[in-house]
């Protein structure tokens, strides 16, 4: 099986005052679609780092990255854009919605900005509220809605432009025990349904649940539960 994801010699440098931080070292990995990987690792481990570049937030100062066997770090940031919206979910811990606009509205803000047609927009929106049990909430802002409410739109707003892979951050971090329980079955739902799902977290009970778990140190990948197995 072709890997969706391969990274190849990265290396991140970051410039703070006369000091260089180099936040990823020599950096190779494989990630095959439909895995559920787990990156862990202690503040400034490089976790970010890895979720900023992987979702084309940030570019190497060396190496390559292959995404569905495109090579990715040499398109322009238009073309970044694109891929970026069309392949990638995000689902952060602090939810990124937009204030001003309504459940709906945030859910069908990815497919406005691509372009696509208002009646699809419609219908998938539709879909979306019902399939996340927000059917009776599509007219209220974020500030209307609860913690889970507003991580299940963004989880919506993820996974609606069928992206390749979903890319979540501390997902649960800003809620509570079983509203983090709901969330993660979610995630792992659309895991099991084919999305490859990267999770990038602190908790090592959170990390178990995944079937694959990386080990981020000083910049480097120093385990990987699946080269153990």
């Amino acid at each position: 099986m072709d890997a969706l994801i391969k990274l190849s010699g990265i290396e991140r440098i970051f410039h703070l005052g006369d000091s260089e931080v180099h936040a990823l070292r020599h950096l190779d990995l494989r990630i095959h679609p439909g895995e559920y990987v787990a990156v862990m690792g202690p503040s400034g481990s490089g976790k970010s780092t890895l979720l900023n570049l992987l979702g084309l937030l940030d570019r190497p100062n060396a190496g390559s990255y292959h995404l569905e066997g495109r090579d990715v770090t040499t398109l322009t940031p238009e073309e970044q854009a694109r891929v970026r919206s069309r392949r990638i979910g995000f689902v952060f811990q602090s939810f990124h919605l937009v204030p001003r606009l309504t459940a709906a509205e945030n859910i069908a803000l990815p497919m406005t900005l691509a372009g696509i047609a208002p009646a699809e927009r419609q219908r998938r929106v539709e879909r979306a509220l019902n399939d996340y049990g927000l059917a009776n909430r599509a007219s209220h802002r974020p500030n209307e809605l609860s913690g889970g409410q507003r991580q299940r739109v963004a989880i919506a707003r993820a996974t609606v432009m069928q992206p390749a892979m979903i890319l979540a951050d501390e997902p649960t971090g800003n809620l509570d025990r079983a509203t983090g329980e709901e969330v993660m079955h979610l995630l792992e739902t659309l895991n099991q349904s084919g999305v490859t799902l990267i999770v990038v977290t602190h908790d090592a009970v959170l990390g178990s649940r995944a079937r694959r778990q990386l080990l981020m140190e000083d910049g480097e990948l120093r385990h990987d539960s699946a080269s153990a197995a």
